[in-house]
């Protein structure tokens, strides 16, 4: 693995590591691709329970790296945003649809595609010295990185429209406040803060996560009805599973259940 991305594996939790603390961890292509490729591999392997996402150095993450974007540009690239749907898109498809949950360490600043890769996570824990900023109407773009699609999601309509259009930073508190985050923490606690909610999540019912978050997406865009039967789809798959009647046993026997499935 390319060294712009560090990965560690312990105990179930596979902890990803932005690493180009000199840019604050910009996305350059060497980057997007060691991410996209690094999600999707988490993604399919059994023995990754939980996954925890961060950066080093000050930033979790600013989004773009500029500086090659810039080159595009005076180039006079036919397409100098094949970017989205190269690079952007599939990691947040993969970080949305993670059949295990996911825990945003945001030790910085979080801007652009960056807050949009935050915001694809299933937790966001925050340093109080980070922030997030949708700058893409500063620099004359659209949403991308799938913010059209989460953050209305996690703050409403009305919310992220006032923070897409308005393009300010916002910082750790206020993200609290409306619910943008889960937890803020001193910096130096924020990755340890979220490694341990990655443990506890990885001892847990892992088929039983990924039918929670596959039901919340699909009802998401469905009437009633369908949202019902999906869930009666799920439920009768997490049914027949080996850690619902062993569960179930340790409930009525009032033990600790052990979730093995994978």
């Amino acid at each position: 693995m390319s060294d712009v991305l560090l990965v560690d594996r312990s105990d179930g939790v596979a902890t990803l590591t932005l690493n180009r603390p000199e840019s604050m961890n910009s996305l350059s292509v060497e980057l997007k691709v060691a991410l996209r490729e690094t999600v999707a591999e988490i993604g399919a392997d059994p023995a990754v329970r939980a996954v925890v996402l961060t950066g080093t150095g000050r930033g979790f993450c600013v989004g773009q790296d500029l500086r090659e974007h810039v080159a595009l540009l005076e180039a006079n690239d036919p397409a100098p945003l094949d970017t989205v749907t190269e690079h952007y898109n599939p990691i947040v498809t993969g970080l949305v649809t993670m059949p295990k949950p996911v825990v945003a360490a945001v030790n910085g600043m979080a801007a652009g595609a960056g807050a949009g890769i935050a915001f694809a996570c299933d937790f966001r824990i925050a340093a109080n010295t980070a922030g997030f900023l949708l700058a893409f109407a500063n620099v004359g773009l659209t949403l991308d990185s799938g913010v059209s699609w989460t953050l209305p999601r996690i703050v409403g309509s009305a919310r992220a429209t006032a923070l897409a259009l308005l393009a300010e930073p916002i910082t750790a508190e206020a993200a609290l406040e409306m619910g943008l985050v889960n937890a803020v923490a001193e910096p130096d606690h924020v990755l340890p803060a979220a490694q341990e909610l990655a443990a506890r999540l990885a001892a847990g019912p892992t088929l039983a996560y990924a039918a929670i978050k596959e039901s919340i997406r699909f009802a998401a865009s469905s009437s009633i009805g369908e949202a019902l039967a999906k869930e009666a789809e799920l439920q009768t798959r997490c049914g027949a599973t080996e850690d619902h009647r062993t569960a179930t046993a340790a409930f009525v026997a009032k033990e600790k259940p052990v979730f093995r499935a994978r």
